[in-house]
């Protein structure tokens, strides 16, 4: 059932312009932005500026849901913390699919997932909490992503591909049908993984991942 209450945007740069347009294409109403770097009672982009998080203090989480408009790099970790701080008071991050996103019916998408532009998730395809999957990435068949991942802009993960919590990949990365990512790794833009990487490895280039998934130099 789709969830029409209002909603907050929580920050003000660059993946925050991306995330309200996304609530706009998606026809959900947005009544206000929380970033600290904003004066309270002004307007950001057409939404007025309510102040910093603690302006949240003064809103029911019963009334609301919340928008993470806060980006995700390597070795960042603010999106995930406000996401876990905000919900364990009893806010709820919606999830949104733009419009021009294909989204198989048998795909699962947990609490804060953000869906956008271009984007295709094929069947059965399972995306955990605060995921974040940019412009025109491809998640195929059966492939299971946890909590706090970002897939940029235009990467691939093949079929059955098991992702785990606050994996980066980035922007053009191809991961083969397969593969486990452990928790933390970092894949580099345009980087092809052939192979499994354990907990909190990095792989960068054209070919990588030569040695054992467990040697992590084979992985710089």
């Amino acid at each position: 059932m789709r969830d029409d209450r209002p909603l907050i945007l929580l920050g003000a740069g660059g993946h925050a312009k991306v995330a309200l347009s996304l609530a706009h294409a998606a026809g959900r109403t947005v009544i206000g932005v929380c970033a600290s770097e904003l004066a309270a009672g002004t307007d950001w982009r057409g939404v007025p500026v309510l102040g910093g998080d603690e302006a949240l203090d003064a809103i029911d989480p019963a009334r609301v849901q919340l928008v993470n408009g806060i980006g995700m790099m390597p070795g960042t970790t603010r999106r995930q913390e406000l996401f876990q701080r905000l919900g364990s008071r009893g806010f709820s991050f919606a999830t949104i699919c733009h419009p021009r996103a294909t989204v198989d019916p048998t795909a699962r998408l947990a609490a804060g997932v953000q869906v956008m532009a271009g984007c295709v998730i094929q069947p059965d395809v399972a995306v955990g909490d605060n995921t974040l999957l940019n412009t025109g990435s491809s998640v195929d068949h059966d492939c299971v992503i946890g909590a706090h991942v970002h897939i940029a802009p235009g990467a691939t993960l093949c079929g059955s591909v098991n992702v785990g919590p606050g994996v980066f990949i980035g922007s053009g990365a191809t991961i083969v049908q397969g593969i486990a990512l452990g928790a933390g790794a970092v894949i580099g833009a345009g980087t092809t993984v052939v192979r499994d990487l354990p907990e909190g490895a990095t792989a960068r280039g054209a070919s990588p991942l030569l040695r054992s998934p467990h040697d992590k130099k084979g992985f710089a």
